[in-house]
């Protein structure tokens, strides 16, 4: 049988190391932010790198129970009250490309266009500008921007961004959403960068894949599912969770006709 290959924990009798790191030393010295950082990366997070980390989870860990992946995880949790893990598992099952996973989107989004800026020998602003107009003449959204509740402004992406060149980590990720929002603008309507795009050109500048544009959201979302479960479990009778429906269909059929 075929063994499996893996890069990132080395497992034994006397060791266990995740990208060679000892466990115990990160015990002993390591945040979990560093070893999500590790984990996803090859390397341990500079200090600026680790709170810019930290400012994307705490921003993305849970933005109320009428978030789509937080009202599944209580839906669930209202009908099963033996499984948290289900009921995590389902606020989880919600993330994709509408709510959550636009991270990942706009990271393949990001890297083609820097990859397009170099190869062409253009500017990141031209780029921009021709992915908006292909955008609006196919009359498809951009991934990352837009909000159904910050509908002018994310405050959160400021945040991040600022947290970014503190650190030194700003770069052609961030320039290019910038350069994107500016072309948006001008070419449609005014519409904000969201987190999701926000994260999605930090982790580009940190050297991470596109996938982790999702993953990193997943992580962090996840400390917010369980918090939700949890008060639902505590605070909620069973089953408290009935959701109004009207029906549309077909009339009643009357002596079998």
């Amino acid at each position: 049988m075929d063994t499996w290959r893996t890069a990132i924990v080395d497992a034994g009798p006397d060791h266990i190391r995740v990208r060679g790191h000892d466990v115990l030393d990160l015990m002993r010295h390591a945040t979990f932010t560093d070893v999500i950082f590790l984990l996803h990366h090859d390397r341990l997070p500079s200090p600026g790198e680790r709170r810019l980390m930290d400012a994307i989870l705490v921003g993305v860990a849970d933005h109320g129970a009428g978030a789509p992946s937080c009202a599944a995880a209580r839906l669930a949790a209202s009908g099963n009250r033996q499984s948290p893990a289900a009921a995590i598992a389902a606020g989880v099952l919600t993330i994709g490309d509408e709510h959550g996973g636009a991270g990942s989107g706009c990271m393949e989004l990001i890297i083609a266009g820097l990859e397009q800026a170099r190869r062409d020998g253009v500017s990141l602003e031209a780029v921009a500008d021709r992915n908006v107009a292909d955008a609006t003449a196919a009359k498809t959204r951009l991934p990352g921007f837009g909000h159904r509740v910050h509908s002018t402004i994310d405050p959160r992406v400021d945040v991040l961004f600022t947290l970014a060149h503190d650190a030194g980590v700003a770069g052609d990720g961030i320039r290019f959403v910038r350069a994107l929002e500016i072309a948006i603008a001008r070419r449609i309507k005014p519409i904000p960068l969201n987190i999701d795009g926000a994260l999605a050109a930090i982790l580009t500048d940190l050297g991470l894949p596109a996938m982790a544009g999702k993953l990193i959201f997943i992580v962090g979302r996840v400390a917010g599912l369980s918090a939700e479960v949890l008060e639902e479990y505590a605070r909620e009778k069973p089953m408290r969770i009935k959701i109004p429906v009207q029906y549309d269909g077909v009339p009643p059929v009357k002596n079998g006709q």
